[in-house]
């Protein structure tokens, strides 16, 4: 009788890891947002909390404002894998306060960047490229495509919030002392088109961009340094204002982009939580996937089988112990 006893505590204890984790994780939605990057860290994040931590996941559409006032409100989705906090900066700050909402890790390590770029073979002929008294001293390198008088600088198209800011910062820099002059693309496409062919000729370009794109996963670019630093509070009292009479030469700060989660969930799975405060990509990580996923026109769903078979490399740092070997195997069945 005492043997049968043992045994079966045995049995039973060697069953409650498995059951309490699938118990604590439950049923979970995840916001699918409507963008490349955070539709496919939602299809990771969905494969692996169902192979690590047996959640019942559903993947929801989502948006940055919307999400947040439901997950605020309503308690749901569960998790949003890619916010970028600065959209709905004071709807998280009183999602917190009131103890609805936590920040779980963030969703890009290197945070949403901006900048001006050069392409990499220019910086590894002339390192002082990375440098804007690089650009400028080269300036006639930057032939301008209607005017060959001056150097063109490709900014961002009309219309858009970058092109107040990078305006500034031209104007901040004295670019156009040094014979520089905005070339205004007209679309997102177009300026994309200029890197594609500035890269296909292995010609100069020197403009704005932004990471993490496919763009910049397909062509390496190099970020330009003003060796200034940033300044936060001057970047949004001036720099992102149309009135900005006195911009100073600053690097852009960079953009915070986090996982939230209710805080129902933060409470009820710890081991799920535990993986998402690790779980970052950084952005070369993020623009190489990108660039995979326009290339292949795939969906958040293919490209997460694509990163879970081509990046154990990545995937494997955000997980230990039994949970590893779980989405190992499911991995190895795809």
């Amino acid at each position: 009788m005492k043997k049968v006893l043992c045994t079966s505590t045995f049995l039973l204890a060697s069953t409650l890891p498995f059951t309490s984790s699938a118990s604590e994780c439950g049923s979970v939605s995840i916001a699918d947002m409507n963008w490349s990057s955070a539709t496919l860290m939602a299809n990771v994040d969905k494969f692996i909390l169902e192979n690590a931590y047996q959640c019942d996941v559903e993947l929801v559409p989502g948006d940055t404002v919307p999400t947040t006032t439901s997950m605020v409100e309503k308690g749901e989705p569960d998790i949003a894998p890619e916010l970028w906090s600065n959209s709905a900066k004071e709807l998280l700050e009183n999602g917190v306060k009131e103890k609805r909402l936590r920040f779980a890790g963030q969703s890009l390590s290197d945070g949403g960047e901006e900048g001006y770029w050069v392409p990499q073979y220019m910086v590894d002929k002339d390192p002082s490229l990375a440098t804007i008294e690089g650009i400028k001293a080269n300036a006639k390198l930057f032939t301008h495509p209607e005017d060959d008088s001056k150097h063109a600088f490709y900014t961002c198209p009309a219309g858009w919030t970058c092109q107040i800011s990078a305006g500034h910062i031209f104007d901040a820099l004295q670019l156009k002392k040094s014979g520089f002059e905005q070339v205004d693309p007209g679309s997102g496409a177009a300026l994309a088109a200029t890197i594609a062919k500035a890269y296909s000729r292995q010609e100069p370009w020197f403009g704005y961009y932004w990471a993490p794109t496919a763009v910049l996963g397909k062509y390496p670019m190099v970020k330009v340094e003003f060796g200034q630093g940033t300044d936060e509070q001057h970047y949004q009292n001036c720099i992102t204002q149309v009135e900005c009479k006195n911009p100073k030469p600053i690097m852009w700060p960079r953009s915070k982009v986090d996982t939230v989660v209710t805080e129902s969930f933060a409470e009820r799975a710890p081991d799920a939580m535990n993986y998402l405060s690790k779980r970052a990509y950084t952005n070369k990580q993020m623009s190489n996937m990108l660039a995979w996923m326009e290339d292949n026109q795939a969906d958040g769903e293919m490209a997460m089988e694509e990163f879970m078979l081509k990046h154990k490399d990545i995937w494997s740092k955000w997980l230990d112990g039994q949970a590893l070997k779980s989405v190992d195997s499911a991995v190895s069945k795809l």
